[in-house]
């Protein structure tokens, strides 16, 4: 069960390993994308595809119950479904629903879970291989690996680094579950942090806020949900700043204003060098490039 390029690698994995048999796959419905709206399957769909894999993509879960009961599985891996799996469906596989889930439990619990440590500026993160439970990611854990983290990472260059995390610790670990080699462990409750699902909105940017602290923002939410502000009644967004503030706080928070002939955002504490930027209904551009075609920016106050 996975949807999104997150778990290909997964799913690549388990068809790599000659001990697993899939039965079947389920992911979420085809979606309209671009501007023409072009259905587009999910990427979990396309490798099934390739790998002629039964292929489920229900509305609502919980009406798949006797279908899962007629594949006779013996375990159900969960990797970035984005649905919640109901409790008639945890109880069909005799060794339970194991989950790949992308934080170092109990430490972020909750969908947002790659954007969280480049937010927080952690020095590591990691992947974490669960048993699934009644409650939001607070099952057993069987295993987990790290990565660290230099504080410059990207929300893609994390994505990724996890996701291939993630298949490398799968297929080893679900073999020694399954051969009693690992035992579940019960996380401990009073460790937990539990990450918000984002929202369009969370990406503004407040630029009364450090400049440490929108940088990361600006790493943690490039693509999605965006880092942005408003100028002229349009969005803009900023998607590169330099990774070193600026120790000028001679500025409005938020102004707009040249260092050395770069362009710079004043911040609530120091200041950002901007790199790359897009106005709403434009390409992304550098930002030399940008201000070739918007040069009325530089005085400005985002909002």
């Amino acid at each position: 069960m996975g949807t999104p390029d997150f778990a290909v690698p997964g799913l690549q994995a388990l068809l790599a390993a000659p001990d697993f048999e899939i039965v079947g796959v389920f992911t979420k419905t085809d979606k309209p994308v671009g501007r023409k709206q072009t259905m587009t399957p999910p990427p979990v769909k396309e490798i099934a595809l390739k790998n002629n894999l039964k292929i489920f993509q229900p509305l609502k879960l919980k009406d798949e119950v006797e279908t899962i009961k007629s594949l006779k599985p013996d375990l159900i891996v969960v990797i970035a479904y984005g649905k919640i799996i109901p409790q008639a469906i945890l109880d069909i596989p005799a060794y339970g629903c194991i989950n790949v889930h992308a934080s170092l439990l109990p430490k972020y619990r909750g969908a947002a879970c790659l954007n969280a440590p480049i937010l927080n500026g952690d020095s590591e993160t990691g992947v974490t291989i669960m048993k699934i439970d009644a409650g939001l990611d607070t099952g057993p854990i069987l295993r987990q690996s790290k990565i660290s983290l230099d504080g410059r990472e990207t929300l893609a260059e994390v994505h990724d680094r996890l996701a291939q995390l993630g298949a490398e610790t799968l297929v080893p670990t679900l073999r020694d579950f399954l051969t009693g080699r690992i035992e579940a462990k019960a996380q401990d409750d009073s460790q937990a942090s539990y990450i918000k699902t984002l929202k369009k909105e969370d990406g503004r940017i407040a630029w009364t806020k450090p400049a440490r602290d929108i940088e990361r923002l600006i790493r943690a939410y490039t693509p999605w949900p965006g880092a942005y502000s408003i100028w002229q009644g349009k969005i803009i967004k900023i998607l590169e700043a330099g990774h070193d503030v600026l120790p000028m706080n001679d500025k409005k928070a938020g102004q707009v204003f040249l260092s050395d002939n770069k362009l710079a955002i004043q911040c609530g504490q120091d200041s950002l060098l901007i790199l790359k930027l897009q106005l709403e209904g434009s390409r992304p551009l550098d930002s030399q490039a940008f201000l070739n075609g918007n040069s009325a920016l530089i005085g400005a106050i985002l909002g």
